[in-house]
């Protein structure tokens, strides 16, 4: 680990700056998704109801039209990220990288957000195309969430992170990845379900799911919860298990985190089941899980660490030869 210098803790900053500006946007286009907003500007793109700046617009309009301003914003400051960190960084620095591929998520975040405009689905659309979509607009979100934490992790000075040679601390944290892929899919089902099916009450959510006759998006609603206490045991106990293999301050770190921040998680899981979906509910639920996803992007990045310290078996004592 190298100690930055003045310039760098300046970019630091900047680079947590544009992550957690990067999360308002994404709880305002979740917000936008909740209150029905999606069609505020009808099937336009990237104009709204065909005008740069819309006249006397509804309360929908305003709030897509502001999530395209701040959406706006977000791939500017992308960009200045990308730029900045090339000259801040040599050729094969690690936070140089994950400068470009957080420029690269943030424009293909920009062209799903724009497929799902002109693709019509948004208000009450209840196509199954539109499950998809939403499955796909979450996991570049998560990967665009993913590359800006490692652009602040590698902006600390720490070591690069090695594939290869990881053995079963590999194939954990590979788990752990592609788990909490699945995990934000089916959330962003369940939302969506939530959003275009709302309960009357706690019996009539559960009389939804399980009904032969419910909408498909009802029927998969169903599966999150279960995914979710599946990733809970699969993250708590795995990154104690990588805590003890990697046995750093950071891996230690995080893996302490990772478990409290997804404690909270389930928490607000509940929470959100009992109370019906409520938007705020909904917004607290998805930023929770976008702080769970950064946890293990963490963990990632420390336990595969270059430098990190590895645990090796104890050498067994040599036998003794008893003399004949």
């Amino acid at each position: 680990m190298t100690l930055p210098t003045a310039a760098t803790r300046r970019y630091q900053r900047f680079a947590l700056g544009v992550l957690l500006y990067s999360l308002g946007v994404i709880l305002w286009g979740a917000f936008v998704r909740a209150t029905g907003s999606g069609a505020g500007c009808g099937d336009h793109w990237p104009v709204c109801n065909g005008e740069v700046v819309p006249r006397a617009p509804s309360i929908q309009t305003l709030i897509e039209y502001t999530h395209r301003l701040t959406s706006g914003l977000a791939t500017l400051l992308a960009v200045a990220l990308y730029v900045w960190g090339r000259r801040e960084f040599p050729k094969g620095h690690p936070g140089r990288k994950a400068a470009f591929w957080a420029l690269v998520f943030m424009l293909t975040e920009g062209l799903v957000g724009a497929g799902i405009v002109l693709l019509k689905y948004v208000a009450q659309d209840a196509r199954l195309g539109r499950a998809v979509w939403m499955g796909l607009h979450l996991t570049n979100t998560f990967l665009l969430v993913g590359a800006q934490t490692l652009v602040v992790w590698a902006s600390k000075g720490r070591a690069r992170m090695v594939l290869r040679g990881q053995g079963p601390v590999g194939v954990v944290l590979g788990a752990s990845i592609l788990g909490m892929l699945v995990l934000g899919i089916s959330g962003a089902v369940a939302a969506l379900g939530d959003t275009l099916f709302p309960a009357t009450s706690l019996a009539h959510g559960f009389e939804q799911d399980l009904s032969e006759a419910a909408h498909v998006l009802l029927r998969l609603r169903v599966f999150h919860p279960i995914i979710a206490v599946a990733m809970g045991a699969l993250l708590v106990f795995g990154g104690r298990w990588v805590a003890r293999l990697r046995p750093s301050p950071d891996v230690r770190r995080a893996s302490a985190l990772l478990t409290g921040v997804y404690v909270a998680q389930l928490g607000a899981g509940v929470v959100n089941l009992v109370l019906l979906a409520p938007v705020a509910m909904q917004l607290v639920h998805l930023l929770l899980a976008d702080c769970v996803w950064m946890c293990v992007v963490r963990l990632c990045a420390a336990g595969l660490a270059e430098d990190a310290p590895r645990l090796e078996p104890a050498a067994e004592p040599a036998s003794r030869v008893e003399p004949v």
